[in-house]
Formats: C-alpha cells, structure tokens, sequence
C-alpha cells in the first residue's frame, strides 16, 4: 500500500501513512516536510517556527507516534499546552494519527476531576498533554513520573511565555531526564523561546517556514480608518449593520478587553469576555455559552484565545491592530471555515495607518477599505434585517390558536396599527438614528492623497510666506520627527489637532524633512502645543519654538528686563 508516497518519502511507516490516509491527509506540509524527517532520521531536537493552522502538530506527533513502543508502564512523551482547549485538541489529533497502533494519551488539565487523572495515569499512559500547571500539581504529587521520558514538546511556546508559564515550564523540565529530546514549536520566536532553549536543549536546529497568508478565501477583510475615542461607536454601528453577529473582537490587553465588553453589555449586546484573569471554571462556562450562542459576541486577547475552537463565526474584528503578522494571520483565520463565508474587520487609527499598510504587504493580504456606516445607512439595513427575518417567520400558515389571538387582539382596531404596535414593542429604539452619536470624519485614503495632492502646492506657498513674513500672529516650531520617523503632513497635522485640542485653522503650512519638521501656527495655538509637549516630557520636548523665533523671543525678554532694572 502506498497511497501517499509523499508521506512515504519522509520515512513514515505503512502503519502510519494508513491512518493519514484514512484521516483525508494528501500532502504534507511545509513544517512536517522540514521536521519529520529532522526527527525520525537524524533524531535532532528542533524548534519549529510556522504560522497557527499550518500541521504543526502532525510535525511531531508522527515522529513521536512512530518512535513509542507503547508499553503503558511510563509516560514517553509529554506535550505542555497553554489552555486547556489546545491540550484537548492536541491529544484528540493525536489520537486520530495514531492508527492501530496501541499507544495510550489522555489531556491533563487544571478545572477536571484530579483523582480521575490519577486514575488514568496509574492505569498507564504512553502520551500526556497537558497545562503546565496541572502537569505541576501532578508532580508534586508523585502522581506523574518523568524518569522514561522519551519526547517533551512545548506547543505554543511563545503563547504559554507570554501567559506566564515560565517557572513552571522550567520546573517541569528541570525534573524530565537529560538523553530526551525536546522539541519547541511557536508561531513567532520571541528572545525568551531561545533562551529555554539554551537552558535545556542540546544541538537543536531551528526550522522556519514562510509567512503566508493563510487565511480562508471565503473571509472578506476589510478596514476602516477610525479615531481611538470613536472606536466603540464604530464598532455597535458595525455589529447592528449585519443581520445576526456571532463573532470574536480581539484587544490588546486585558484591561481593554473588560472595558469593550463591560460598555457592549450595558447597550444590551449578549457580549462577554475571555482574558488571562479568569479561572478555568469562568472560562469554561464562558466558552460554552458562546458555543450554544447564548453569548453572540466574546472580547477576547490573542493569549485567552489561544486554542479556542468555536465554529461557524460570521466576523472576527480586530480592535486594536496586532503586533506582527502572524497574529493578524492567525485572528482571520478563525472565520470563513468549512466552506461559509465570514469577515475580518480591523480597526485602524490615523497613526496606525503605516504600521498597517507594513503588515498588509507582509502577509500578502487583500485588505478592502471601507468607511464607517453613518446612522441613517445602520438603521436602513437594521430595518432591512427585520424584515426579512419576519418574512421568513411569516412565510408558514401560523398553528390556529395564534390566529385566534390576533384576532382577538385587532378586533375592532386596523391590524396595521396593531402589528406597528407590537413592532414597537420589540424593538423600542432600534430604529432610531439618535442613538448613534457623532464620528469625527478620518476620511478615505484614496480621496485624501487626491486632496493632499491639491493642498501640497497651497501649503508649500503658505509655508514659504510664513518664513518671510514678519508678522507676529504666526509661531513657527520645530519638531524633532521626520520622514525617517514616518511623518507625513497629513500624520503632523493629525496628531497636534488631535493630542493639543487645536483646530485645522490654526495651521498654517507645514514642512516635512528627514529627521525634522517644521510647522507655522497661531500665536494662542503655539502657546497650546508648546505647554502639552512640555508638559510630557519636560527634559526635551519633541516640539519647540524654531531658532529664529526663539532668538526673538528671547530678545524681547531681555530688553523687558532691561527696563526693569532702570525703573
């Protein structure tokens, strides 16, 4: 038999290729081409760096499944997961490779029944996947021996670092023998994967694959340019445009990720959220609420939402722009599955907007721009999703008692002013524009580089006027940032309106050099930059008067003090 002879290729057994071939598998993998054979032939340690969705699992677990002998009299093999979801999902994978073959694996997690763990263990299990602290807590107890280790992987490493799991990483793999091997995958390779790996590997090889964009055809992505503070009206005028959200909202940080969820709940959204803070008893009744739908939106950080395995999501919204692209990668793909359609949204402030664009070429993505619905156009489609979901609820012949309550409820009244009656009933003040506030219009990209282009010339006259003007009601300053910072016009002129409370009109030309930047203002706004720059970093603010002004200014003080004196 030789169904697969790319597999075959990478020397796996006829035993094993015969499960991959009943589990649907045609072709492996950049990272199992690259590791399986690392692993089976020249029996190396290896870190492995791929992207979330890309088999990293299979990478190892054949390797491990082919070298076990599955004895049951020790743990062989054992895989530290961050969560307790990727530790299930681990060991089921696991499980399905494995074939005929007679090896044992069970998931060790905290949040389950321990005496029933060490009932399985003391039955004797040749594959344990488990959370670093219960795998811990299990050690401390004699209930897991290490001394026949054979394999000890980490999964996820940089996700269980970042989680906090390093003394007990470092505990667990101080009491594991010094002839096994260890084996690292990480979707990114922060310094303190490295240095586990100094502390505890021997000759390891690194193995990375190319970052791609791995995200389902069938998800939409698409942006929207929004200030910080108009975020969250953004983001309800979003959600109440689609007919029946079910999606995951990614933030940065914990204290983030309360404040999106605390404000969605107290507007009447089935929302919750999931961070690091929660038990595992919290996180499982939270998870299983969102999977039955009983909670529609969950605000989650990418560490919480590491292994989360929740099918058939509409739309993934990115909050807050992740920090590489493989996170961004791995948040997309989490929509758009088993042939549905989904969308990716993000949301991007004006200065995020190059770090953006960075991101977009990195992962290759087609990422559509789009701007933020206006209330008239929310409720327009609302009104729509009423409909047509009370068009299909009315498309069959109603059960006969309910038809004598409507009419009994419309007799004597027109049966229009009843149903409009009880539309309003249920659905109050969903069709009222005022509920929405104000957005401050960031505008479209294309059509600003169209008036940018329009502007240039105007600005560069007017900055020109301002150097060789000697009136006193402009104030040029000094900004010690510059196109080798990023800076643009647009960018200067966004963040002095936006951080110092001045307005469009107080500007008056702007020019952009390399390493600095100059801006002509009024007097009363120089006055409201100057004291903001100041005032954050009083040693050596990034704003200041230009020379020129600061010679005159201190010309003026002089001769006042002058005259002080003389009186």
């Amino acid at each position: 038999m030789n169904e697969l002879p790319a597999f075959s290729e990478l020397g796996l057994s006829e035993r094993t290729i015969k499960a991959l071939w009943k589990k649907g598998f045609s072709e492996p993998t950049e990272i199992q081409k690259l590791c399986i054979p690392l692993l089976l032939e020249e029996k190396t340690e290896v870190i492995g760096q791929a992207q979330t969705g890309t088999g990293k699992t299979a990478a190892f677990a054949l390797p491990i499944i082919e070298t076990l002998e599955g004895k049951h009299e020790n743990v062989e093999a054992l895989i530290l997961c961050p969560t307790r979801e990727l530790a299930i999902q681990v060991s089921d994978e696991i499980e399905s490779l494995k074939g005929d073959k007679d090896i044992r694996i069970a998931p060790i997690y905290g949040g389950a029944s321990i005496e029933v763990q060490i009932r399985k263990l003391k039955k004797g299990l040749d594959v344990v996947v488990g959370t670093p602290g219960r795998i811990l807590d299990h050690l401390k107890r004699g209930s897991l021996k290490l001394d026949n280790l054979k394999f000890s992987v980490l999964d996820e490493a940089d996700e269980m670092l970042d989680m906090g799991f390093i003394e007990d990483i470092e505990a667990i793999l101080e009491k594991t023998p010094e002839e096994k091997r260890m084996l690292m995958f990480s979707a990114t390779m922060p310094p303190l994967v490295l240095k586990i790996a100094e502390k505890f590997m021997h000759e390891y090889k690194l193995v990375r694959t190319e970052l791609k964009d791995t995200s389902s055809k069938n998800t939409h992505q698409l942006f929207y340019v929004v200030k910080e503070s108009d975020k969250l009206e953004a983001l309800t005028r979003l959600i109440d445009s689609q007919m029946d959200f079910y999606g995951v909202i990614f933030s940065r940080t914990k204290v983030q990720c309360e404040e999106i969820a605390e404000s969605l709940i107290k507007k009447g959204y089935n929302a919750s959220s999931l961070h690091g803070d929660l038990s595992q008893r919290e996180r499982e009744s939270i998870l299983k609420k969102m999977r039955e739908k009983y909670i529609k939106i969950l605000v989650a950080t990418d560490v919480a939402a590491r292994g989360l395995d929740i099918q058939e999501l509409t739309h993934v919204i990115n909050y807050s722009i992740p920090e590489d692209p493989e996170i961004y990668i791995h948040r997309v793909g989490r929509t758009g599955r088993a042939g549905k359609e989904g969308v990716a949204i993000t949301l991007v402030t004006p200065r995020e907007m190059r770090r953006f664009e960075r991101m977009m070429k990195a992962t290759s993505s087609e990422i559509e721009e789009r701007e933020i619905p206006s209330p008239k156009e929310v409720v327009a489609r609302k009104r729509e999703n009423i409909i047509n979901a009370l068009t299909e609820k009315t498309s069959t012949e109603p059960d006969a008692k309910f038809l004598s309550l409507a009419f009994e409820l419309s007799e004597g009244k027109d049966p229009l002013v009843v149903l409009a009656s009880l539309l309003e009933a249920r659905y109050g003040k969903t069709l009222d524009e005022n509920e929405y506030r104000t957005i401050q219009a960031t505008g479209n990209r294309k059509k600003e580089r169209e008036r940018d282009r329009e502007k240039r010339k105007e600005e560069t006259r007017r900055t020109k006027e301002g150097k060789n003007s000697s009136s006193s009601s402009l104030v040029r300053l000094f900004i010690a940032r510059g196109k080798r910072d990023g800076m643009t016009r647009k960018m200067i002129r966004d963040i002095l309106v936006e951080e110092t409370k001045i307005t469009d009109k107080d500007l008056d030309g702007i020019e952009v050099h390399d390493d600095f930047s100059f801006v002509n203002v009024s007097h009363d706004a120089s006055d409201k930059v100057l004291r903001y720059y100041k005032k954050i970093s009083p040693d050596k603010p990034i704003v200041v008067k230009a020379k020129g002004m600061e010679d005159e200014s201190g010309k003026r003080s002089r001769s006042r003090d002058r005259k002080r004196r003389r009186r």
